[in-house]
């Protein structure tokens, strides 16, 4: 009972701190102008004066508005002074949009009029990042409890491990990135295991399947690519780098597919180690069957899920292609291309990931039952 109420006790500190630290680090949002370099207004009033309907040369009609905004600068210099804006949208806002009162903005100051006056640059959109990103925090721990706030460091540690390697790679040109990514996918693969699942043979088993079911699929991928000669891969999308596309690209392969390998694999090596749990004298044989009608139910839904997330990110650009009356070929050649590439290379890497996970998990159990 004591045990029990010392959990309960802790739960709730941690409760108030995490509400403690949100609190702090939303007010700060709201009041951190003075640490950005640049000019940061916000809107006071906005009236709008212009209105007109155009038709472009593909036959699509839109409307034009000019807005004209009063802010008040929030920093710098000109601190407490307000300033004209003009800012220039479209009903359709795919590049532009209206601005209200109340949203605060980045601008440039024009020093060449009387009346401090300027352009829109950009949106201050830092307080809004911030609460989706504690909406995911508490999300997390409500459902995971302790193993939800292991995600979320698991998380912390793995997104500092990404920009470091990518640092690294940036500045140091003579660095291979596919040597990089494979650090980090070692580096990935063992925190996030290690701190949801703790040190244990259904961890160690889910860590072994990740990593060889990654580098067998990254295999296959890279072999066909090479015999294929990378034909129908579009690479136009890169064009603007300055490095390898075909490196990048498999790099972003191997980072892509890791998500879905791990969930797989750990999947697998829980299942089997449940069964386990449950019954120690279950059959080798028990075991292959349930893991293969595990795998099969998970292998369409895991593998529906990694095609749309790839190719959800292609549907503005497509659309847009298709609205300027390009084929319908040419439109899922520029766009598709890459994506489909990468859903295919994770689905191969999630079926081999079953087979994988379920022998190695059924050979730590073995070794497991062979030390009692």
């Amino acid at each position: 009972m004591n045990r029990i109420r010392n959990i309960t006790t802790l739960q709730w500190i941690l409760f108030f701190l995490l509400a403690f630290c949100c609190t702090i680090s939303i007010a700060f949002v709201n009041h951190n102008y003075s640490f950005y370099d640049r000019p940061i207004a916000k809107v006071i009033h906005t009236t709008i004066e212009e209105e007109t309907d155009v038709t472009d040369m593909h036959g699509n009609e839109d409307t034009l508005f000019v807005q004209h905004i009063i802010a008040k600068i929030m920093n710098g210099e000109e601190k407490g002074r307000e300033i004209q804006l003009v800012n220039e949208y479209s009903s359709s806002g795919a590049y532009d949009q209206q601005y209200h009162i109340g949203n605060e903005v980045f601008v440039s100051i024009d020093s060449k009029v009387e009346e401090l006056a300027g352009s829109i640059t950009d949106v201050k959109r830092d307080k809004y990042v911030l609460i989706v990103a504690w909406i995911f925090v508490f999300t997390l721990l409500i459902v995971g409890h302790k193993q939800g706030l292991l995600a979320i460091v698991g998380f912390v540690i793995n997104v500092m491990v990404l920009s470091f390697a990518l640092d690294i790679y940036v500045k140091f040109y003579e660095v291979s990135l596919l040597v990089v990514c494979g650090i980090c996918i070692l580096l990935f693969t063992t925190i996030s295991l290690l701190l949801v699942s703790g040190r244990n043979e259904k961890t160690y088993a889910a860590i072994v399947a990740t990593l060889v079911a990654t580098a067998v699929s990254l295999s296959i991928t890279s072999l066909v690519i090479w015999i294929t000669s990378g034909n129908g891969l579009r690479y136009e999308e890169m064009q603007f780098l300055t490095r390898p596309y075909h490196t990048i690209f498999m790099a972003g392969l191997f980072i892509g597919s890791l998500g879905a390998i791990m969930d797989v694999a750990i999947t697998m090596s829980s299942s089997m180690f449940a069964l386990y749990e449950r019954d120690h004298t279950i059959s080798v044989k028990a075991l292959k069957a349930s893991g293969i009608d595990i795998g099969k139910d998970i292998m369409g839904t895991i593998t529906s899920i990694l095609f749309f997330a790839y190719i959800s990110g292609s549907i503005p650009m497509l659309i847009l292609y298709l609205k300027n009356a390009s084929p319908v070929g040419f439109a899922l050649s520029m766009n598709l291309s890459l994506e489909l590439a990468r859903a295919l290379a994770g689905g191969i890497g999630i079926v081999l990931t079953i087979p994988i996970g379920l022998y190695t998990a059924i050979f730590f159990i073995e070794r497991k039952r062979a030390r009692i």
